[in-house]
């Protein structure tokens, strides 16, 4: 036995009343506790409350859950915390557009949210949210401290002002496009097509997202959390807390780059009525910006959970803070909210470890809320699929390291390999061998010591890798283990043995039984419905982390059912059509279903206005929709307010020759690229790049497994002449005029190289038979 010893002890949650409509979730448990270890706390990222969760977002609540179990199993004492992000622009601008107010669209989304999380099993202590009174009066007193302590200054500035609706534009009220990659859909605060963070004024062409007037610029005054001030104080923190807490190699990343570039004073206030009111004389009016309130709301749900918060909070010695967020929430959670913390003077529970992922796609795109692309939390309900089915997958295919996608094709794949014809193999053949011919009871004898010793070796791996939250790896390793089962049983040959030699097959039987049962416990973090089940097979119900190891106290077999039903193809089939293009389309299809009635297609269709509208993939989409041809690199020059940025000049065997501006100045000279044939999105919707305007985007690969943005190959195209049209194989291009397609629409049709083959949809980019290819990343995406 390697676990540490434990002891009795139990922790309270509040109560709270079932009347109040967005009531928390709640569990009150007595658990083991470890005295010489330190409490932990975690929280997952809250999500915001204008939305349905897809699983991309679900990653991070999965992902804290799957570690709070994990350490409540341990016997360390746990608090684990999350609520929806309640306040800000995104839930105002949303409200508004619903005729709703604010507090009605909390409550609806709240509601919606904690439902999802429910289904999944996720095992919050407390999930709340953070529209309470204990987060206005903790967030204003944090401020007052920090404004006390000198971190807070005042600036006047021009700010975007909308004379129609006759207020002023806090960032997600503002809309245009991005001045560094040209997407359209940019937000005043960030262009979630690039990660950008952005200012109001920077957007190309801006306009109100209420009214859609093009607002002017007016002085105002705002409130700013001095950060290059506080940067002694953070670097000191975090060149330490980084190491004791062995943060997630993006995280430390992408901090240190935001001190390296120099930290900027950022502004904390709003001009909005949803939000903290800020207590402060002259910003009657004005309230706190979302991301200077909503990490404190891991405190404030901590305080509606438990009158003991500052016990978790205020306790730093004693207490270690566990943070599982995306990848875009990095900053907020190592720069600012540490700041925001040591710039108070208090003595605050501050981060430990941080666990950041990077991007879950869908079929080779990304998962989109604003677009509706991918499959949502009310989606999986309806597939039939078990919620623990999901937990697994999201689990092995977590992007702990590199972005990963989504297909249903490597879905049924894992599920019917690992999941059915692994572990639930295992499980199967030995408890139906032992109740078959040794009517249920545990064969005596001695155990398989070479084999408990490969068993003892591959737990205290999993069990390392689990207390550094590696979840993906530990969920891995806990497989190989249950494939090291499979090659025991079926090397061992006990169908042959119990005759030929019975102590030995009762030696193999045992010891497997027992590492079943020890599966059973490792999965219960991953899998907590599959472990109650697999653990009653052997009457072991209350088996905690502290018993693995221990091959005693199992008296018998009882009654044993299959674990998990195969997802056969046409299943497979089925939903990868019911949930492709996005949730507006999926709608318009249920719609056309339930009506006989054919619809034209709308004159934004003009190359084929009399066809009628059918169920479309991807690949006949992306046919309908987009142009790439084969353009010629004619003059190359640096872009002079950009210096990632070149100005191509292209003939495309067109009237006039066109322009470009991409960002590839790191990855090619000039000299490399003159001459060259390129592929072209020629019917993308024009963008401005700093004072540039781009028309198109040329097509690149990129690495997997790479950090995101810091690898490229140009797709060169030697093989075909200037001026041809690429399709996917199998399709013709429309004739007539094809319309601009816009860079959100374009992006979730998904290109990616397999094999060095260019593909969309698994259709082969072609001309007469010959193929687009990428030489250098062979498998990954195209854009």
């Amino acid at each position: 036995m390697y676990f540490l010893p434990v002891v009795s002890s139990s922790l309270s949650i509040k109560e709270k009343s079932p009347t109040n409509p967005g009531f928390p979730l709640k569990l009150t448990r007595r658990r083991s506790i470890i005295t010489s270890m330190k409490k932990r706390l975690v929280t997952s990222a809250l999500p915001y409350v204008n939305n349905i969760p897809h699983l991309g977002n679900l990653t991070q609540v999965l992902s804290a859950d799957v570690f709070a179990r994990f350490c409540r199993s341990k016997g360390y004492e746990t608090l684990y915390v999350c609520g929806t992000d309640e306040y800000g622009t995104a839930t105002e601008t949303r409200a508004l557009k619903e005729g709703v107010s604010p507090r009605e669209l909390c409550d609806r989304y709240h509601a919606i949210h904690r439902d999802i999380y429910t289904w999944f099993s996720i095992s919050f202590d407390y999930f709340g949210r953070t529209s309470t009174p204990e987060q206005t009066q903790i967030v204003q007193k944090i401020f007052k401290e920090v404004d006390a302590a000198g971190y807070i200054s005042e600036h006047e500035l021009e700010q975007l002002y909308c004379p129609q609706c006759e207020r002023f534009l806090a960032d997600r009220f503002v809309e245009g496009t991005c001045p560094h990659c040209g997407s359209t859909g940019a937000r005043g605060d960030q262009c979630d097509s690039c990660q950008t963070l952005l200012d109001p004024t920077e957007l190309i062409e801006p306009k109100c997202g209420v009214c859609g007037t093009k607002p002017i610029p007016k002085k105002t005054k705002h409130l700013y959390i001095d950060l290059p001030k506080a940067l002694p104080l953070l670097e000191s923190w975090m060149q330490k807390a980084s190491v004791d807490g062995f943060w997630a190699n993006n995280a430390i990343q992408v901090t240190k780059s935001w001190i390296r570039d120099g930290l900027k004073e950022r502004c904390i206030t709003r001009d909005l009525k949803w939000g903290i009111p800020v207590p402060k004389e002259g910003y009657e009016g004005k309230v706190f910006y979302v991301w200077f309130d909503a990490p404190i709301g891991y405190v404030s749900i901590s305080a509606n959970a438990t009158e003991d918060w500052e016990k978790w909070w205020h306790d730093p010695d004693n207490t270690e803070l566990f943070q599982f967020i995306g990848k875009d929430n990095i900053p907020f959670h190592t720069v600012i909210f540490p700041s925001c913390q040591l710039a108070s003077g208090e003595n605050w529970t501050m981060l430990h470890h941080m666990s950041s992922t990077e991007y879950l796609n869908y079929e080779g795109g990304k998962f989109s809320k604003s677009l509706g692309v991918g499959i949502f939390g009310n989606d999986v309900q309806q597939t039939g699929i078990p919620a623990d089915v999901w937990r697994f997958y999201m689990y092995y295919n977590r992007p702990e390291k590199s972005d990963v996608t989504f297909t249903w094709a490597d879905f049924q794949e894992k599920v019917n390999g690992e999941l059915i014809g692994n572990l639930s193999n295992l499980v199967n053949r030995t408890l139906t061998f032992v109740r078959r011919f040794y009517d249920g009871k545990i064969p005596e004898g001695d155990l398989d010591m070479d084999l408990y010793a490969a068993i003892m070796e591959k737990e205290k791996e999993i069990d390392s890798l689990m207390e550094r939250a590696e979840e993906r790896e530990s969920l891995r390793r806990i497989l190989a283990l249950s494939s090291i089962g499979n090659k025991a049983f079926q090397d061992g040959e006990p169908w042959k043995m119990r005759n030929e030699n019975p102590k030995k097959a009762a030696s193999l039987l045992r010891t497997l039984v027992y590492l079943i049962r020890d599966l059973g416990i490792m999965i219960e973090p991953f899998m907590p419905t599959t472990s109650e089940k697999l653990l009653s097979f052997l009457n072991s119900t209350d088996a905690r982390w502290s018993s693995l190891g221990d091959y005693s106290g199992i008296s018998g077999i009882g009654e044993t059912e299959l674990l998990f039903a195969k997802l056969d193809d046409d299943l497979i089939v089925d939903l990868r059509e019911r949930f492709a293009g996005s949730q507006e389309e999926r709608a318009e299809k249920e719609q056309k279903k339930a009506s006989p009635k054919e619809v034209k297609k709308g004159p934004e269709n003009i190359m084929d206005q009399n066809k009628t509208v059918t169920e479309e993939t991807i690949a006949e989409q992306f046919n309908r929709k987009v142009l790439l041809k084969v353009a010629t690199i004619t003059q190359v020059e640096k872009h002079p307010a950009g210096d990632k940025l070149y100005i191509l000049t292209l003939d495309c065997k067109e009237e006039e020759s066109r322009t470009i501006v991409s960002s590839i100045v790191p990855y090619y000279t000039a000299e490399e690229l003159l001459g060259q044939n390129i592929v072209l999105v020629s019917n993308l919707k024009p963008a401005n790049f700093r004072g540039v305007k781009s028309y198109g985007m040329l097509l690149a690969a990129s690495d997997p497994d790479a950090e995101e943005h810091s690898t490229c190959e140009v797709l060169f195209a030697p093989q075909f002449e200037t001026g041809t049209v690429l399709e996917p194989e199998g399709f013709t291009q429309p004739e007539g005029v094809m319309t601009y397609v816009k860079a959100d629409h374009f992006f979730a049709m998904p290109i990616y190289a397999e094999n060095g083959i260019v593909k969309v949809d698994g259709k082969a980019l072609q001309s007469e038979g010959v193929f687009l290819t990428s030489k250098k990343y062979l498998n990954g995406p195209v854009g």
